[in-house]
């Protein structure tokens, strides 16, 4: 039996406007090498310029990850040969990186364990290579986009731990604005460290897995490399310190390189850089952009909303989403709602009704900021239906109108007469209406009490209630139609 011992390496691209070190446009998607220019295609005697806002990016990462923010930070030349970055080095951070000495709660799935961040650096990525047969082309948009690199210690011992991390951390930098996630783009991709030994005898011989691009890849890769590397292990052969590539196609990890030392990198401070120091004014914009994050934001629902936490988990997914429910509650309490009543009837109507109303339209959660039922109008629908204002398939129809009408749902409401109908006159003359048609049944309602068969009488007394219900479309009080229903039973027994 090997201890197993796993860090991962976290690559995120910033949500700057333009690159890390000059000015051309930072985007995915656009044509190949339209966003270049001399600085970030490496042309002799250019140079380099720091872009701040990444630098403050940076810094809410570092702060949410609960690392040190050095006095003094500065960047380095990488050497090495890379095919898609023109100067064959690369603007990193080495001896003082942005971010230090932090750590990262992971919970859920039965995992609650604490994981220490070694360091939050900064750097530019490279380009991107484009393989067509025999024929490799060269994209270089992307050489040169903020990138900032997360990297823990090895602290992680199964696949399931590197994959909840890779999800936590995902919503923990959308939430905070710094990175969209994406990583079917690669603008989060993930390289994972991982060693075995026997118990206690401390790290093994470390392999590395490249460019793991979805937290699942991360989770068979990292648990095939185990099972591979206790093999070598059982059959007496050595594991090789190498660095591999994840086949998703054969569920298997495949040697790329023999793996790189830090000294093979030849660091040396970046001449055309000056050391970054910040100060109090950076640091207070770097605090004030900061978030609830979305672990703590749960753990609150949960206690002061009465969600569980699979409702809090799937509510907090997206932070618009979050942001909306809370929008939504707060209105439903002006409105009179007791804040737990409002919150369980809100979040139910997310995670179904608003749900497949955006998966249909093609949306997603993140696109409630700027959605047409916005939170305020749902509030206003939750609370009429609690307070038996409108039925709930009146309600539902009344934000079929909205999306298309873009009216305020009261305005609806009473437009199309879909107020709940509380008269007990009103509603008299319904049940009469429907005694008449439907006398017979009443004399089987009579029958089966008569002869002692209640599930069938009940059952009857349901299907009348029923027919009173859709006779004044669904509009009646359900309470006061079973009342009358029941007395004209009992009245004509």
């Amino acid at each position: 039996m090997y201890q197993s011992f796993i860090g991962l390496e976290v690559h995120i691209h910033l949500l700057t406007k333009t690159k890390v070190f000059c000015g051309c446009r930072s985007a995915f998607g656009d044509e190949p090498n339209t966003n270049v220019c001399p600085v970030c295609m490496g042309y002799p005697g250019v140079l380099p310029s720091l872009n701040i806002e990444a630098m403050r990016m940076g810094g809410m990462v570092a702060r949410a990850l609960n690392c040190r923010i050095p006095p003094r930070t500065w960047f380095e030349r990488k050497q090495y040969f890379y095919p898609d970055m023109p100067k064959n080095y690369q603007i990193s951070q080495f001896a003082s990186p942005l971010g230090q000495e932090g750590f990262f709660n992971l919970e859920g799935r039965g995992i609650n364990k604490r994981v220490r961040i070694k360091e939050c650096h900064l750097e530019e990525d490279a380009g991107k290579m484009i393989h067509t047969g025999t024929v490799s082309l060269l994209d270089y948009n992307r050489a040169g986009v903020s990138l900032l690199e997360i990297v823990t210690e090895p602290d992680m011992e199964t696949g399931e731990e590197a994959e909840l991390f890779i999800q936590q951390f995902r919503r923990m930098v959308r939430y905070l604005g710094v990175c969209d996630g994406n990583m079917e783009e690669g603008s989060l991709r993930a390289d994972a460290n991982v060693s075995i030994n026997l118990p206690g005898k401390g790290l093994g011989r470390k392999v590395e897995i490249k460019n793991l691009n979805s937290s699942r890849f991360v989770r068979l890769a990292l648990n095939y490399e185990i099972v591979r590397q206790g093999e070598r292990l059982d059959q007496g052969k050595a594991v090789i310190q190498e660095t591999r590539l994840w086949n998703e196609n054969r569920d298997q990890t495949e040697p790329m390189r023999t793996k790189e030392n830090a000294q093979d990198y030849r660091y040396f401070p970046e001449p055309d850089l000056p050391v970054f120091e910040p100060d109090e004014s950076f640091l207070a914009s770097v605090d004030e952009a900061l978030v609830e994050l979305p672990i703590p934001r749960m753990r609150r629902f949960e206690t002061d909303f009465g969600l569980s936490p699979e409702q809090a988990d799937l509510i907090c997914e997206e932070k618009a989403q979050a942001d909306y429910f809370e929008a939504a509650l707060a209105e439903a309490v002006r409105r009179g709602m007791e804040s737990r009543d409002a919150a369980g009837r809100i979040c139910n109507w997310l995670l179904t009704d608003i749900k497949h109303i955006l998966g249909r339209e093609g949306l997603s959660p993140r696109d409630l900021s700027s959605f047409t039922l916005g939170p305020q109008r749902l509030a206003a629908l939750v609370a009429l239906s609690a307070q038996g204002e409108v039925s709930l398939k009146n309600a539902r129809e009344a934000v079929e109108v909205v999306l298309t009408e873009d009216k305020d749902p009261e305005t609806i409401i009473r437009e199309r007469g879909w107020a709940r109908i509380a008269d007990p006159e009103k509603i008299a003359r319904t049940v009469d209406s429907v005694y008449a048609a439907e006398t017979a049944v009443f004399g089987e309602v009579r029958s089966a009490h008569t002869e002692g068969n209640i599930k069938r009488a009940n059952t009857l007394t349901a299907y009348l209630v029923g027919k009173v219900l859709a006779a004044t479309g669904g509009r009646a009080d359900p309470g006061i139609v079973r009342s009358q229903v029941e007395a004209l039973i009992a009245k004509t027994a």
